[in-house]
């Protein structure tokens, strides 16, 4: 098969089409013939040299991906080799084939073309645990994300409305702000030109927000604290502001606030298929009757993987980039 490599970290031309052994299914695991993948800033950090992969995971890159079931490993029940898929991947995701532990499967939702059910896996996973799973975000509560136009962003948006709660986005422009409002966000704020803390304490009546979604981490930290209501839940997914910031406890104790910090990728497998379970239960059906739905700013070659990063690296994009395979 045909994946993309990295001989050697760098930028975007670092991503190498390059004949590859196929992979074999083991012991609980699908062979997946992947028909798309995405860019998630994870691929990104790890072109870069900065990301590894975790033991046991494969060495290219992709962390969803979207296709059919080719082969069964021992083991496997309850899929056949023909049914078409989408999974969270610890890696491999930008090849033409992807061994997947079957825990990790998802079915493509009703409605949603194979292709574009490769922008689900990893943005709905994250959303779910942490907004809903950790943070425990309930209706009429108010839920702030950080990036509202990007792929987590646009997702977090729907499942908090789908739930009931008031969300208020982030984003660098008029354009994207749109975006979001479209999708349902209620509260726009423009962080090149508004400060966050006080337009969400204004559009609250002094309240905070609830619980807050961040991709900035260090960068943010004080000021999310700042931002956040009487026993609010600061959930922390991402580094792209920085990993060491100062935090106020004091601060932190008079609010009785909670910080968590989380990724996907190295949980071990048990963890991982119980946040899939949970996503299926809860999510998929949202997805099948058309209330939540991908949001894909653009697809490119799998092969030409590096456009994608590029659109990604530019922060242009809304939702998710998708790579497509041959």
């Amino acid at each position: 098969m045909y994946a993309i490599t990295i001989p050697e970290p760098g930028g975007p031309e670092a991503l190498v089409w390059d004949e590859v052994p196929d992979p074999v299914p083991g012991p609980g695991e699908v062979l997946v013939e992947v028909a798309a993948t995405a860019v998630n800033r994870a691929d990104i950090l790890q072109r870069q040299g900065f990301y590894d992969p975790p033991p046991g995971a494969s060495a290219y890159p992709g962390l969803e991906c979207s296709g059919r079931i080719a082969a069964l490993g021992p083991g496997v029940s309850g899929w056949s080799v023909g049914d078409e898929v989408c999974a969270l991947l610890a890696g491999g995701g930008y090849a033409e084939k992807v061994a997947v532990p079957a825990g990790q499967l998802l079915p493509v939702p009703k409605g949603v073309i194979l292709t574009r059910a490769a922008a689900l896996p990893e943005v709905v996973c994250t959303v779910w645990s942490n907004v809903f799973m950790i943070s425990h975000l309930r209706p009429g509560e108010t839920l702030l994300v950080h990036g509202g136009s990007s792929g987590i962003g646009t997702m977090a948006v729907q499942l908090a409305k789908a739930v009931g709660a008031k969300v208020a986005v982030t984003a660098g422009s008029a354009e994207k702000l749109e975006r979001c409002a479209e999708l349902g966000a209620d509260i726009l704020v423009n962080y090149r030109e508004q400060d966050f803390v006080a337009e969400v304490h204004k559009a609250t009546d002094g309240a905070g927000a609830d619980v807050i979604l961040d991709n900035m981490s260090a960068k943010y930290l004080d000021r999310n604290i700042q931002a956040l209501a009487v026993s609010g839940r600061l959930a922390i997914i991402g580094m792209q502001g920085g990993v060491k910031g100062e935090l106020n406890i004091g601060a932190l104790m008079r609010k009785r606030a909670a910080v968590t910090a989380t990724s996907l990728r190295a949980r071990p497998l048990e963890e991982k298929a119980a946040v899939v379970a949970a996503v299926r239960e809860h999510v998929w059906p949202l997805l099948d009757a058309g209330h939540v739905r991908p949001v894909v700013d653009s697809e490119v070659p799998l092969s030409d993987a590096a456009a994608g990063h590029r659109r990604v690296e530019e922060s242009g994009h809304v939702g998710k980039v998708l790579l497509v395979a041959p």
